[in-house]
């Protein structure tokens, strides 16, 4: 079984071998839940409080397909106010995970018309994975009423998928931070997406792994 354990961002492997650290920083509009997404990951645990991020950083050694990496995990700030120092964390990067919450369809439409480009413009050569976040506000009774005065609806799978395929991302995956639902894919994804990175193309059929929701 695949599984993960936090680190300090040592080695922590008894005198063997250090592992070379694998760089996965994500991004998003403020507020998707990018910071409850890597603490709930790297601390087995959904943060209570929301604090808007610049560049926090964790390290979890993570284990996929039976090896062991050390997957370094870099938070951004998607604040405006940090357009100027947010591609300073870019360098070295293995992987990105753009992120949008399916119950803010301005984040959905800022992944293409904002995300993208930068990533583009920054790193044209580093594969990213599309992902939604806070799937269990699809059925919260407030969220929905919110959307429904500003006469919008979550966003379905689909439309994950229709956007991914869009935007030339690797695969679509969306979650949960605070249930965990579908949390472990992602990481898991990420790292696979590192070693097998697919070509560049406007769609990721035949990917098995990819669009799915664990």
């Amino acid at each position: 079984m695949n599984g993960k354990e936090a680190s300090d961002g040592s080695c922590g492997c008894g005198g063997r071998e250090e592992k070379k650290m694998l760089k996965c920083v994500v991004v998003g509009d403020g507020a998707v839940g990018k910071t409850c997404l890597l603490m709930s990951y790297a601390n087995d645990a959904f943060p209570e409080e929301y604090v808007p991020t610049v560049f926090d950083h964790y390290a979890v050694t993570v284990t996929v397909g039976g090896k062991q990496h050390l997957l370094g995990l870099y938070d951004t700030a998607g604040q405006e106010d940090y357009n100027q120092l947010r591609p300073l964390s870019y360098p070295n990067t293995d992987v990105f995970l753009i992120c949008f919450s399916v119950v803010n369809p301005a984040s959905y439409h800022n992944v293409q018309e904002e995300w993208v480009p930068e990533l583009k413009d920054c790193m044209p050569h580093v594969p990213y994975v599309l992902i939604g976040t806070q799937i269990d506000l699809r059925d919260d009774p407030k969220t929905l009423a919110r959307l429904l005065y500003m006469k919008e609806k979550p966003l379905t799978y689909e439309h994950g998928v229709k956007l991914a395929k869009a935007i030339g991302a690797q695969c679509y995956l969306e979650c949960s931070a605070l249930t965990q639902k579908g949390l472990k894919a992602v990481f898991d994804e990420a790292i696979l997406t590192i070693f097998h990175p697919k070509k560049k193309k406007k769609h990721c059929s035949g990917c098995h792994n990819c669009c799915s929701v664990i």
